[in-house]
């Protein structure tokens, strides 16, 4: 089911958005310093850097809104903390 939450969806959420969040500061260091400006490549990778900084709220407001669903509270209760 697409929408199942558990306690292991709910780690992978944070985790994802960890990896998101620190690949695209580091995508945006890189595009600013390091990439040369060749057919404007410097900007593209700046972009696909602001990108993955926008995904990664995203994905964890969504981890959030599916915790939030009415069975999900059932489920996450037992969870092993």
């Amino acid at each position: 089911m697409l929408l199942s939450l558990g306690c292991q969806t709910m780690r992978e959420g944070v985790i994802a958005t960890i990896i998101f969040f620190v690949s695209g500061v580091l995508t945006i260091i890189v595009g600013v310093g390091i990439v040369p400006e060749l057919f404007h490549l410097n900007h593209i990778v700046v972009f696909v850097g602001f990108l993955l900084l926008l995904l990664a709220p995203i994905i964890l407001v969504s981890t959030f809104l599916l915790s939030v669903l009415p069975k999900a509270k059932e489920r996450m209760d037992k969870c092993e903390h």
